[in-house]
């Protein structure tokens, strides 16, 4: 049965297996997207399943619908098969969310369908998140480069180059005091992308 399942994960591959994390992740039923989209349950599922390949206008629904960018679904280029879900090359990452707050982020995993994601955030000097954010996840993040501020749970910390976090299910928010970019390598389990 797990075989089956990890040969259907394999076989959908990446708009599918990444629409069905990202539709988990939000907690929302088939159901519940394919009216957002104006589509009906079995099309969602054939999609998610590698059966159909979404139309860019149906892409486009979706992505509007989880609050993601359209570019999420179309990879980097493509490395050789034997790469395909095990490695991502640097000039192949996805860029998630959008650039707003000063924030630019990439995917570091292959995709969404695993337990867990590796996100590369790159904070603007001056770039802050105003308003606390409490997602059902637990998070950690490595700090590469530059200064961040990251307030969790009222309690503020001041990281630089090496120093690392944990976040799980609590309030937080960051900021960037520096004047350089702040780069930092977040893990966050479930994928929330």
């Amino acid at each position: 049965m797990k075989a089956a399942r990890l040969e259907e994960t394999a076989r959908a591959g990446g708009v599918g297996a990444d629409l069905r994390a990202l539709r988990r992740a939000r907690n929302l039923t088939l159901a519940a997207l394919a009216l957002r989209i104006g589509r009906s349950v079995g099309w969602l599922s054939e999609v998610e399943r590698g059966i159909t390949d979404p139309p860019i206008a149906d892409l486009r629904r979706i992505a509007n619908a989880l609050d993601q960018p359209l570019s999420l679904f179309f990879g980097g280029a493509e490395g050789p098969e034997a790469e395909r879900g095990h490695v991502v090359r640097a000039g192949a990452r996805r860029t998630l969310g959008g650039a707003g707050e000063g924030l630019c982020e990439e995917l570091l995993s292959p995709d969404l369908s695993g337990s867990f994601e590796i996100v590369r955030s790159v904070f603007a000097p001056g770039a802050r998140l105003t308003e606390p954010v409490t997602r059902p996840t637990e998070e950690a993040g490595y700090i590469v480069s530059g200064t961040l501020e990251i307030e969790i749970e009222g309690a503020r910390h001041r990281l630089g180059p090496g120093d690392s976090f944990r976040i799980r299910g609590e309030a937080f928010r960051w900021r960037n005091p520096g004047t350089e970019p702040a780069v930092a390598i977040w893990v966050i389990a479930p994928p929330v992308y």
